[in-house]
Order: structure tokens, then C-alpha cells, then sequence
């Protein structure tokens, strides 16, 4: 076994102490591991398992980790992961960003760079090859997405691939994202909070080597050539990119949340895609680095003089802070689609966060006197205005940054209400917003367990299914996530894996990963999310499942009626637990924890049962 398609160097920088270092990683870590999401959870138990609850996520403890893959630079498209312990979970979620840091990284001779301690002043980190620097960044400490962006170019006299955050996250906003260039997020996980918290406003990086060898180039060449053949007949896409969802998934399948998910079916013909290719996009396509599917497009819009720009929106973002929140104008939705870009906010978790306040102001549990204005459905002055509370934490601002489901338990207390009456609204689990996806219509790809199994929560992109050794299970993003490839330009599982094993040389086959590498990574993020925090910790007989809303039938569209069955649910938890050597509550069996090799984590694990079934 080699080192192909991998550097085999970790970069280390301590925020503390300005130290920085570079670690190896052993050959058989990264066939047990792959890199990316699967390496990051590694490290994190590694480090931080034995007294995981007692980490506050916004600590400098907690580790910063950016991880490429063994795909990383070689499958078309690129992606980089972000991850930590989140502030939003007290879990570990492998949050994907598209970003040219990927390959800069890797050309500069990383797989991967670890942020430990943090600093006492606005720092940034500057990677040039084996040159690292921790670098002031006093300057650029306060300053908005466009605005750091260009400052950062005026500085170093050129544009260089930068990992960096907004306002959101200096004020340790759980919602808030780490961004790279304009429109680009690693939005799930709220680890924009977690560099906020170590001080670190960006990571800059200059690569000038060639990529690792691969192990195989003739069979390599030839899977290339033929995912691209693939990827670029994906021409609907191509064309649309995610925004069309904004009518298919609403109008079509009846899964789009409408007013903090009352609703998720609309035949609202002016909230499309189609109005915003028309009048919208000033550059459709976009493409990131070496992606052949360019399925992103640049909008324009103007409102009362201010002028917008973003990328798409793509169907999330334009969902979350439009139809979520009662916009149906996608000249609005694209408004604070770009203004969440550049205050540094996740549009998802955000506008789930939002969509739960304005539901809550409704029914009057919230009112003009806790948000110091009137809060409305559709209203887009009052909406930007909130956005820019959270990001800032102002006034009410500062109870919605703690993300929904923190923000329902700071309400409850506020208002002296249960904390039950309130989560029946918050369309989260486990602290995590779900995705624009919802479950009740049955249409859409998540299926009844989708979100309640998922180990990293509300995660669209890394939901739950059965069977479990296939790609309808959360095994199927730990490939991807772990690769790392884009979930867009993603083939299937046969073709990811050849394509693994031309570039590592691993002769790794899906058996072994669906039934050792796959399980392995999920059993240890399964560990650390039950292991929780000081301040949030869950119990799967309670938070194992959807939100309240999704057990509450659909009210009108073709789907009328159309509801979860809680019964149907539970018996597929434990089908879905079992399939994957865990117990009925999801926990890990010792026996499986040894088929792994993580005989580590054996007796926390024994504890933790201990505690759970006591």
C-alpha cells in the first residue's frame, strides 16, 4: 500500500502557542479512514473522545480541521471538507464547501491542516507551500464577504484560494458558515462560529507542486474520460443547477418548506426558475475548478436602489429564505440569499431559525416588544433587518444565533412556556435545521428515517436509509464526503470505487467498504453525537426522529393528507440500527466495535449505555 492520490502530511497550527507543524498519517489510517469526513472523525476521537462532553465546541480545545480526500484534485469537480466538534450538535457533521483551497492544499503537499488553541488577536493563516505564517488580521476583522474578499486581494496583490468568515461568525453565531469565494459555504455544522471563536478570520493558501502520483494512470484516464462523458449529459442541470427545485420540489412533489413547513406545496409560477434565468442571471454557466457540470449561475437583482448579487440562489438557499419564510418574489429570495453570503450566515439553518420565529410571533408567543419591530410573513425589510440581528447578535438577534434549537429553549425560559410547546415548531433534529427536503409526500429522495438516523442531524446531504450497504443509506455520503467528491458530479457506488482504487491503488471492493470502512466512521460519529455536550445532550429514545410537523398531515396540494407514521418509523430506526451492528437505541454493540478496530472505544461506549439505559 502506498501513499497514491495522498500526500501523507498533515499541516499543524497551533493558534495558542504560533507553533505550527506537520504530522504523517500511517498508510493503514487512511484505508481505515479514507480522509476527509471519515478522517476528520478520526482525529476528532483521537484527540478529543475521552472527554468529548466536556469540550465546549467555541473553546480553543476544539480542533478547526479542513481535510481533502484521496479524490480530491482527480475526480472532476472539487470539494474540501470542514469539521470539528459542531456548536450546532455537540456532534461531528463533515461539512462540504467547493473551494479551490482543496487543491492548493494539496499541491502545496497537504492531505489536510488542523487549527488547535486560539488566538488572543484577528489572525489569519497564510499557507505557501512548506512556508506558514500566522498573519494580523486586525484589518480585516469585521469586514463583510465582498469587502474581505477584495481587501484580502489589495493586500497580497493577487487572488489566492481563501477559506475565511463573516461577521456571523467573529460573533460565534451557530449559523454562521465558512465561506470561500463570494457565494460558496461549508454551511451544515456552524463551524464559521468555531473559527470566530479561535480568532481566525481566514486560511489563504498557495500551492506550486504537482498532485501525488496516482497508482494506476491507464485506468485512471479511463474513468475520468468516462465521468466526464456522464457529467456533461446532465445538460437540465447544467442548465438550472439546483434552482429549479424551487418549482419541482414545491409544485411537484409537494417537499418545499412554505412557512416554516406548514405548507410544502405551491403553484406560485413567478417563484422559478425559469423568472430567474429570464431576468435574473448575468452568468449562467458558472463552474468551480476542474468541474465539468458548471451548474452554478451568477443573479443580479436590485431593490429600493441596493443591488444584490449571488450565486443562483441555488434550491436551499432560495427555499429557506424565501418560500420558508412566506417570499415568493425571487428578486427577495435573492436579496438576502446574497445578504446571508455576506454576513457569513448558513441560508439553511438561518432561515430554519427564522421560519421559526416568524411561526412563533404568529401564534403569539413572540411580540413586538421581544423583537423591538413587527416580524411577518413575506415581509422583506423586516427580514433583512432580522438577518442582520442574528448576524450581529442584536437584541432578539442574539437568541435566534443560537440556532433553532437552542433558540426554543432560551424562548421557553423567556416566556415561561414548556420547552415541548415550542419544539413542536422547530423543524430541527438534533439541533441541526433539516434540510429543504421534507419526508411527508414521500416524493422527494429522503426517506421516513432520513433525517431521525442521520448522523449529523438535519443534513440533507447525508441522510439515513435502508438498506444500509447501498446508496440510499448515509454510507453513500461517507464515500463522497470522505473521497472528497461533489455529491452533484458523484456516478454510483461501483464507479466511485474503481475510481478510488485507479487513484490509491487500494484494491478496495464495495463489500469492505458498505460492510467495515462506512460502518466504522459512522459508528464513531454516532458515538460522539450520543456523547453530546455540557449543554445539549441526546437521547435517542426521544431525538431519534422527525420533527412534530412532518407527523402533521400536509394541508392542501396533490399530496393532501400525506403525513409520517411514527409507528413506521420506529420499526425502520431499529431495522436501519441493527443493519449496521448497533443495538435498538443506535448504540454501537461491543461486538461490532471490535469487528472494526475500534477497540477503543469499547468501554466508552459501555458507559454509555450504562447511562442511557439506567
Amino acid at each position: 500500500m502506498s501513499y497514491f492520490g495522498l500526500t501523507g502530511n498533515l499541516l499543524d497550527v497551533d493558534l495558542s502557542t504560533g507553533k505550527t507543524s506537520v504530522s504523517k498519517v500511517h498508510r493503514i489510517t487512511y484505508r481505515m479512514f479514507l480522509g476527509g469526513r471519515g478522517l476528520a472523525t478520526y482525529i476528532l476521537w483521537r484527540e478529543l473522545g475521552r472527554k468529548w462532553r466536556q469540550v465546549d465546541p467555541l473553546s480553543p480545545e476544539n480542533l478547526l480541521i479542513v481535510m481533502t480526500g484521496p479524490l480530491t484534485g482527480y475526480y472532476p469537480g472539487i470539494k474540501l471538507v470542514v469539521s470539528g466538534k459542531s456548536p450546532q450538535s455537540n456532534g461531528v457533521v463533515g461539512s462540504a464547501i467547493s473551494t479551490d483551497v482543496a487543491y492548493a492544499l494539496k499541491s502545496a503537499g497537504y492531505d489536510g491542516l488542523i487549527v488547535r488553541g486560539a488566538s488572543k488577536d484577528p489572525v489569519y493563516i497564510y499557507v505557501e507551500d512548506d512556508k506558514v505564517e500566522v498573519r494580523d488580521a486586525g484589518r480585516l476583522w469585521g469586514l463583510k464577504g465582498s469587502e474581505f474578499l477584495e481587501a484580502l486581494r489589495k493586500d497580497l496583490g493577487r487572488d489566492l484560494p481563501s477559506l475565511y468568515i463573516g461577521p456571523a461568525g467573529e460573533n460565534l453565531v451557530r449559523t454562521s458558515v465558512v465561506m470561500s469565494r463570494w457565494f460558496h459555504a461549508a454551511g451544515y455544522g456552524g463551524y464559521g462560529a468555531v473559527m470566530g471563536s479561535k480568532k481566525l478570520k481566514a486560511i489563504v493558501v498557495k500551492g506550486s507542486g504537482p498532485l501525488p502520483k496516482v497508482a494506476n494512470p491507464e485506468e485512471f484516464l479511463k474513468l475520468r474520460y468516462e465521468v466526464l462523458d456522464k457529467v456533461s449529459q446532465r445538460k437540465t442541470f447544467r442548465q438550472w443547477g439546483t434552482t429549479a427545485g424551487l418549482w419541482s420540489t414545491g409544485h411537484d412533489t409537494s417537499s418545499e418548506p412554505i412557512k416554516n413547513w406548514i405548507e410544502e406545496w405551491h403553484d406560485n409560477t413567478e417563484f422559478s426558475h425559469v423568472v430567474m434565468e429570464r431576468k435574473y442571471w448575468v452568468k449562467n454557466p458558472w463552474a468551480d475548478w476542474g468541474c465539468p457540470l458548471a451548474c452554478m449561475k451568477v443573479s443580479k437583482v436590485s431593490i429600493d436602489g441596493k443591488t444584490y448579487y449571488t450565486d443562483g440562489p441555488d434550491y436551499e438557499m432560495g427555499a429557506y429564505l424565501g418560500s420558508n419564510l412566506g417570499v415568493f418574489k425571487v428578486e427577495e429570495a435573492t436579496a438576502l440569499s446574497s445578504l446571508a453570503d455576506e454576513l457569513g450566515l448558513c441560508g439553511i439553518q438561518t432561515g430554519n431559525a427564522l421560519g421559526f420565529a416568524l411561526e412563533l410571533y404568529e401564534r403569539g408567543y413572540l411580540s413586538r416588544e421581544d423583537l423591538g419591530y413587527e416580524l411577518s410573513w413575506g415581509d422583506f425589510k423586516c427580514l433583512s433587518r432580522l438577518l442582520e440581528d442574528v448576524a450581529f447578535r442584536r437584541g432578539f438577534g442574539a437568541v435566534l444565533a443560537e440556532g433553532t434549537y437552542r433558540a426554543a429553549l432560551k424562548i421557553a425560559e423567556l416566556k415561561k412556556v414548556g420547552v415541548d410547546e415550542l419544539l413542536q415548531y422547530a423543524v430541527q433534529v438534533k439541533g441541526v435545521g433539516v434540510g429543504a427536503h421534507g419526508i411527508r409526500s414521500r416524493k422527494d429522495y429522503p426517506q421516513p428515517i432520513a433525517y431521525a438516523a442521520s448522523v449529523q442531524g438535519g443534513d440533507h446531504t447525508s441522510v439515513a436509509g435502508l438498506p444500509a450497504n447501498s446508496e440510499e443509506s448515509e454510507a453513500w455520503a461517507v464515500l463522497i464526503d470522505s473521497g472528497v467528491v461533489c455529491m452533484f458530479t458523484a456516478i454510483d457506488d461501483t464507479t466511485m470505487i474503481k475510481y478510488l482504487n485507479a487513484v490509491t491503488g487500494w484494491n478496495l471492493s464495495k463489500e469492505e467498504f458498505y460492510g467495515v470502512i462506512a460502518p466504522r466512521i459512522l459508528s464513531l460519529q454516532r458515538i460522539l453525537l450520543l456523547l453530546g455536550g455540557s449543554d445539549v445532550v441526546w437521547d435517542p429514545r426521544k431525538h431519534d426522529d422527525n420533527p412534530p410537523r412532518f407527523y402533521e398531515p400536509l394541508p392542501s396540494g396533490p399530496y393532501k393528507g400525506a403525513k409520517g407514521d411514527s409507528e413506521e418509523v420506529k420499526s425502520k430506526l431499529k431495522e436501519y440500527y441493527l443493519s449496521l451492528g448497533w443495538d435498538e437505541l443506535g448504540i454501537p454493540t461491543e461486538e461490532t466495535l471490535k469487528k472494526l478496530g475500534l477497540y477503543d472505544a469499547v468501554e466508552v461506549v459501555r458507559n454509555l449505555r450504562k447511562e442511557l439505559t439506567t
